[in-house]
């Protein structure tokens, strides 16, 4: 395994500020850092990503998703939403994990369900922002 993109979505930038007692206090910037080097101390690259917007999120998927080993992929609302990042992760090579911080099946109704799910290769929820980076050691363990 050589590249990892880890991709989040909407209001993932807010990390840190939003809701701390849901999604915690540590910022998506110094996340994006920490699974830089738990890339670098294994030799892999890790390339982080976050939009609010919707076309750019496929873009990203659409251009990794032929090279990168894996994407690691926190689509927040979107999960429930669009079937547009669900048809982009349905068209590419590149292994897709869906992680989200909260557990969405515990939480409100609409959030119940996931349009993506069944396009991706595994996921975790509920293990707060440690759980990308257990998807990424995972990743890494199984190359």
């Amino acid at each position: 395994m050589k590249h990892i993109l880890i991709l989040n979505g909407p209001n993932l930038n807010l990390l840190g500020k939003r809701e701390p007692e849901i999604y915690g206090s540590t910022t998506l910037e110094e996340l994006s850092v920490g699974w830089q080097e738990i890339g670098q101390a294994n030799g892999v690259t890790v390339t982080c990503v976050q939009s609010n917007v919707e076309g750019e999120l496929i873009n990203a998927i659409q251009d990794h998703g032929f090279d990168a080993d894996a994407i690691i992929f926190n689509p927040g609302g979107y999960t429930h939403t669009s079937v547009a990042i669900r048809d982009a992760i349905a068209a590419i090579s590149t292994p897709v994990y869906e992680v989200h911080i909260s557990n969405p099946e515990a939480r409100e109704e609409f959030r119940k369900t996931s349009l993506i799910r069944e396009v991706c290769a595994g996921g975790v929820s509920g293990f707060g922002v440690a759980g990308y980076a257990m998807v990424l050691r995972e990743l890494i363990s199984g190359q």
